[in-house]
């Protein structure tokens, strides 16, 4: 069994070649075993291209302190959980699973409050079989949990 918050890191690149860095969640069982978790949430902040497409220090910053947001909010009250967050190519993208767009909304606007106003891209499809998941998992080459 994983511990909490158990998370890997590893490089992959874009489609068009450059670096993506892909953090992934090892302890999702219980969320990815409830058959209610079935919505991924993708929110997505286009930073910008810089020379080496990853954000640049104050940006990577206010990045980590936004994850951090989302993950206390999401502890207190598990009703999504963040599986993967890939940087790079003048993106950041969080990855969630969801039992509902209209409560993950109100928990992504609470952990957001703090923060200016961010232009951020938000996508929601239906995704009970965890594909992207998966997908993340094999691309980061990353052994299932026993």
């Amino acid at each position: 069994m994983s511990e909490r918050n158990d998370w890997w890191t590893c490089p992959t690149e874009s489609e068009d070649g450059r670096l993506v860095m892909v953090t992934g969640r090892r302890d999702i069982e219980k969320f990815r075993t409830n058959p209610r978790f079935t919505i991924r949430v993708e929110v997505t902040w286009p930073y910008g291209d810089t020379p080496s497409g990853m954000p640049d220090d104050a940006t990577a910053k206010m990045m980590e302190e936004i994850t951090d947001s989302f993950n206390a909010i999401l502890d207190k009250d598990p009703v999504a959980v963040m599986t993967g967050i890939y940087t790079g190519a003048g993106e950041r993208n969080w990855v969630f699973y969801t039992l509902s767009t209209n409560i993950f909304n109100k928990k992504l606007n609470e952990a957001l409050a703090p923060y200016p106003l961010l232009p951020l891209q938000i996508t929601a499809e239906n995704d009970p079989t965890w594909a992207e998941y998966d997908e993340m998992r094999d691309l980061s080459e990353i052994p299932a949990e026993d």
